[in-house]
C-alpha cells in the first residue's frame, strides 16, 4: 500500500506519528511524509535546516519531503496562524508539483487540524481516500488554550472544521469522548473510529534502561515526576501550589523533565516560595532517554487544567506510563482520570485541585512500597489489553484497505 502521511511535525520533533511511520514501513508498505522544517517546541528551525535547504530525509526507510514554513516563534497567536498557514500554503504546492498518487493520505491531526488540506487536495486531485486522526478537537481547544476569544472567528473556524470532516472519507480520534463532538459537527458514525493512542515501544521494555545514566541529576527521596511539555494546559499553577503543601516532607521530590512556555514562569514561583529543595526542572531530553529517567520515578505526574475539551482527552504520557508500569497520581478530569480510575493504576483529584493533589502525594509517600508496585503493574495490564500497539495498527490498515476496495 502506498501510504501519505501529512504531519506538519515529524522527526526530529517528537511525536507519535514517527512510531507510527516506521512501524508501517515495517509491515512493507511505502510511507511517505509530507512535513515542515522541524521547529517545535523552541519556535526556532533546527540546526542543519535552511528555509529552502534540506528538503529531504529519510527516517527508518520513511521518505520525507520537507516544505518551508515561517517558524512558530514564541507561540503569540499571530505567529501561530502565521506558521500554519505557511505549512498548509507550501505543503500544497507540493502536492500539485509532486504529482504522484498515494492510495491513502492520512493527516496526524494535533493543532491544527489545517494541515489536513493538503491531503484533501492530494485526494481531489488522485481521487485517493483520505483518514484524519484527530488528536485535538477544534475549533474547542482553540478557545480552551486563549488564543482566540472572537466570535466570528470561531465561527469560521467551526464552519472549516466541518468543511475537513466533510471532505474526509474516514475521522479517526484518539478519545472516545471526541465523538459527540464530530457527531455534532454533521460526521455520520458510519465514518468515526476509535483509533486510541499507544506508548512508544521503549516504555514498553525496560530492558534497555540504563538506571545509571541520569542519576546524578535525580534527587534522593520520594520523587513525584512529571514529563512531557510545560504549557498552559498543564496547569503549573497548580503544580506549584501542592508542591508548596508538601513541603512539611523534606523527602517528597517533585522532578520537572521537560520544556515549554511556562518553564520559566515555573521556575520563577518555585524560586519566589522558596522550593528550590522540593522541585527540580532538570530541563528537556529525547523520548530515547525518557525510560532512564522514568526509572528513577515513584509516582509519575500528569495534569491538565479545568476545560471541557481537557476532559475530552487522554493525555498521550498516561499510556508512556501505564506501558512503563508506574504508578501515576493525575489531577484532571473526564476520560484520562477514567482510565487511570478503569485501571487501577495511580490516584486521582479533580482538575485544578491542587490540595487533594498535595494529599494524594502525601498518602502515597506514606504508604508501603508494595501497593505503589501494585498500581504500576496494573497499568503495564491495563496498557497491554486496551493500548497495544500492534493490535490497533492492525485496525488502522484494515480501515485503510477497507476505504480502497
Amino acid at each position: 500500500m502506498k501510504i501519505l502521511i501529512v504531519s506538519q511535525y515529524f522527526w526530529p520533533e517528537e511525536f507519535r506519528i514517527n512510531d507510527l511511520a516506521v512501524d508501517l514501513v515495517k509491515r512493507g508498505h511505502e510511507v511517505v511524509v509530507l512535513t515542515g522544517k522541524p521547529n517545535y517546541p523552541k519556535g526556532k528551525i533546527y540546526e542543519g535546516y535552511g528555509f529552502l535547504s534540506h528538503t529531504k530525509d529519510s527516517y527508518h526507510g520513511v521518505e520525507i519531503f520537507r516544505v518551508p514554513l515561517i517558524p512558530r516563534g514564541s507561540g503569540s497567536g499571530l505567529r501561530l496562524a502565521i506558521n500554519y498557514v505557511s505549512f498548509i500554503l507550501a505543503a500544497s504546492l507540493f502536492v500539485l508539483c509532486h504529482r504522484k498518487k498515494y492510495d491513502v493520505s492520512f493527516t496526524f491531526a494535533i493543532s491544527p487540524i489545517t494541515q489536513a488540506y493538503p491531503a484533501l487536495l492530494h485526494k481531489r486531485i488522485f481521487k485517493s481516500k483520505a483518514c484524519v486522526w484527530v488528536q485535538d478537537l477544534w475549533p474547542e481547544s482553540v478557545t480552551a488554550a486563549g488564543k482566540m476569544s472572537s466570535n466570528n472567528v470561531m465561527k469560521c473556524l467551526d464552519r472549516m472544521v466541518r468543511n475537513i470532516y466533510d471532505r474526509t472519507d474516514k475521522v479517526l480520534v484518539q478519545s472516545e469522548a471526541f465523538i459527540q463532538s464530530i457527531h455534532e459537527k454533521g460526521v455520520m458514525d458510519s465514518k468515526i473510529k476509535y483509533m486510541p493512542n499507544w506508548a512508544e515501544d521503549l516504555y514498553c521494555d525496560n530492558s534497555n534502561v540504563v538506571n545509571e545514566k541520569y542519576q546524578h541529576l535525580i534527587p534522593t527521596g520520594f520523587r513525584i515526576m512529571f514529563a512531557g511539555n510545560i504549557g498552559e494546559a498543564q496547569d503549573f499553577e497548580s503544580i506549584v501550589k501542592a508542591a508548596e503543601l508538601t513541603k512539611q516532607y523534606p523527602e517528597i521530590k517533585w522532578v520537572i523533565v521537560g520544556d515549554g512556555r511556562k518553564k520559566s514562569w515555573a521556575e520563577r514561583e518555585v524560586a519566589q516560595l522558596g522550593l528550590q529543595n522540593n522541585v527540580v526542572f532538570l530541563g528537556r531530553f529525547s523520548v530515547e532517554d525518557m525510560p532512564n529517567f522514568f526509572c528513577h520515578a515513584d509516582l509519575m505526574l500528569v495534569t491538565l487544567k479545568d476545560e471541557d475539551i481537557f476532559s475530552m482527552t487522554i493525555p498521550g504520557k498516561v499510556q508512556s506510563y501505564m506501558a512503563f508500569g508506574k504508578p501515576i497520581v493525575g489531577m484532571l478530569n473526564g476520560i484520562g482520570a477514567k482510565v487511570i480510575q478503569e485501571a487501577d493504576c495511580g490516584y486521582i483529584s479533580n482538575a485544578g485541585d491542587y490540595i487533594s493533589l498535595a494529599q494524594n502525594v502525601i498518602d502515597s509517600y506514606l504508604a508501603k512500597s508494595d501497593i505503589l508496585n501494585k498500581k504500576g503493574n496494573n497499568g503495564k495490564l491495563y496498557y497491554n489489553q486496551y493500548f497495544s500497539k500492534e493490535v490497533i495498527i492492525d485496525n488502522l490498515l484494515d480501515t485503510f484497505q477497507e476505504l480502497i476496495q
